[in-house]
């Protein structure tokens, strides 16, 4: 990449694309496994503008956001994004069929929410959901009813924290034990909604999307997570599959090509607005990380003999 000005991760046909935008044209490369990338950032870090029947849209202020912030927008682009104002209920109907779907981000962790049908299973690919279903569909005052009725009896919630999510990934269950959870979710949501105005689909397949993580051997044991990024910064490594809009980068030591680095794990909510020039592979610098390691497990109870 020359003079571009990174956008964010973008999922399209279950594949994630790193985007940018020079303002005039768009640039996406598709994250593949072993894709090496070396940017050289430069700042201020500007506001992510708004996407908008798939396209990027610059943002006419020219704002400024924070280098550690994960709201990539200035005020006014928060306004006249869709998907924010659908999320803050100040779109009522707007003649779209939307679709109620439930998620599985670990033991726990269980969501339910809705996406335009029109958007097929995008949505579910960008929230990093581990194994989905959907259950019901019609238009969007009744939908929402239902996704209101299901948090409101505890079944499932509105949102999962990002840092709850990836937490979850150091220990998966086995894909039989995830997909039981789901549909014993499943069965309870299709009777708490048998009297609702939403058309019911109780036989939609439960999808598992943990091997297109890459996370079918977990998370690494141990990595760093970038907290915030800074002009100048190099940001590079060996890409492994996305997780939703989270990179995990591998890093070689400099100099070394006999052991791997602590990987970095990036949300790349942190790289929208940065520009970026493509540099030489090199190790990374002026990154601010803090490391992550896999929770201990519970001591076994010591035995009296």
């Amino acid at each position: 990449m020359g003079n571009w000005t990174a956008t964010g991760v973008r999922w399209r046909d279950g594949v994630a694309r790193l985007t940018a935008s020079d303002g005039r044209r768009e640039h996406e490369r598709a994250v593949e496994p072993g894709l090496r990338v070396a940017w050289r950032l430069s700042g201020p870090r500007g506001c992510g503008g708004v996407w908008a029947g798939g396209r990027h849209r610059r943002c006419p202020y020219g704002a400024v956001v924070a280098p550690d912030s994960k709201t990539v927008q200035c005020e006014a682009c928060q306004s006249a994004d869709r998907g924010l104002a659908l999320a803050r209920d100040q779109i009522l109907d707007d003649g779209r069929t939307y679709r109620l779907y439930l998620a599985w981000f670990g033991d726990g962790l269980l969501k339910v929410g809705l996406t335009a049908e029109e958007r097929g299973t995008v949505r579910l690919q960008e929230q990093a959901a581990l194994v989905y279903t959907f259950v019901g569909r019609g238009r969007l005052p009744a939908v929402r009813r239902a996704e209101l009725t299901v948090a409101r009896a505890g079944l499932a919630r509105e949102r999962v924290p990002s840092a709850a999510k990836s937490g979850a990934w150091w220990a998966l269950p086995a894909a039989e034990h995830r997909a039981a959870r789901l549909a014993a979710l499943r069965a309870e949501v299709l009777a708490l909604l048998a009297e609702h105005d939403v058309e019911l689909l109780r036989d939609g397949p439960l999808v598992d999307q943990v091997a297109l993580f890459g996370l079918a051997q977990g998370a690494p044991e141990a990595y760093r997570e970038v907290t915030a990024l800074a002009p100048d910064a190099v940001l590079g490594g060996t890409l492994r599959a996305a997780v939703g809009g989270h990179l995990f980068l591998d890093q070689a030591p400099a100099g070394s090509t006999e052991q791997e680095e602590t990987p970095l794990l990036l949300d790349t909510r942190l790289l929208t607005g940065w520009g970026l020039t493509a540099v030489p592979a090199q190790p990374c610098a002026g990154v601010v990380v803090k490391p992550r390691l896999r929770p201990r497990e519970e001591a076994e109870q010591e035995s009296l003999f």
